[in-house]
């Protein structure tokens, strides 16, 4: 071996063995993360009412045991699906309404990302957990507080126009936060019922939603 090539070898640094405590741990994060995916294939195929915690032990490749061992129970382990979903598209709705866009385009662009969120199924989960939580009390808390984090979000997005232009007619913040987020849960709800759009013009009238959002945000001449 040539001198620069024994240097260029004595420049890499050796690589550090994992110790058994880090092998347990990366072992312990990826069986959590076969089986969240697992249990959100399943919960697609089949749907809340029908899933089992036996399949989606089948379907991630681990002992039943691993399920209630990460999870505790199959609600435990569905919520933390919606959980996980929830906290991503959440963090994609904040990045977008932080935006400099004028909250008419933000709105355009909150269409777009609901056929994102039907495709992806995050949409069913969400609707299936909701009619769930109308039986089920502690079911409905954690779903409300999931919620929440959409709500307040939207809030926030209220109060920063209200800064920006003065003025939000009759309504305070949380109304009009309320008034962004129902319609689309309304729209969701009626397009997993199968209604046609020529029917129920669901994403037709969420649009125009945004068509009146630029018309308010547009100085009329003579003012």
């Amino acid at each position: 071996m040539s001198d620069a090539s024994y240097a260029r070898g004595m420049d890499k640094p050796a690589a550090v063995p994992e110790t058994r405590a880090e092998r347990r741990e990366r072992a312990t994060a990826e069986t959590r993360v076969a089986i969240l995916e697992a249990a959100r294939a399943c919960l697609l195929r089949d749907g809340y009412a029908s899933i089992s915690t036996r399949h989606v032990a089948e379907a991630a490749d681990v002992p039943l045991s691993q399920i209630h061992y990460h999870f505790g129970s199959k609600q435990d382990l569905i919520l933390a699906v919606l959980a996980a979903e929830n906290d991503r598209l959440l963090a994609r709705q904040a990045s977008m309404y932080a935006g400099s866009e004028p909250l008419w385009r933000q709105w355009e662009r909150a269409c777009e990302f609901l056929e994102l969120d039907l495709k992806s199924g995050y949409v069913r989960i969400l609707q299936e957990m909701i009619a769930a939580g109308w039986s089920d009390e502690t079911l409905a808390t954690s779903v409300r507080e999931q919620l929440r984090g959409w709500f307040q979000l939207l809030t926030d997005v209220a109060r920063r126009e209200e800064r920006r232009t003065g003025n939000l007619g009759p309504f305070t913040p949380e109304e009009v936060g309320a008034l962004m987020g129902l319609p689309f849960m309304g729209a969701e709800a009626a397009i997993l019922l199968g209604f046609p759009e020529s029917e129920v013009p669901t994403r037709a009238a969420l649009r125009k939603i945004g068509i009146l959002l630029r018309d308010l945000a547009t100085p009329v001449p003579g003012d």
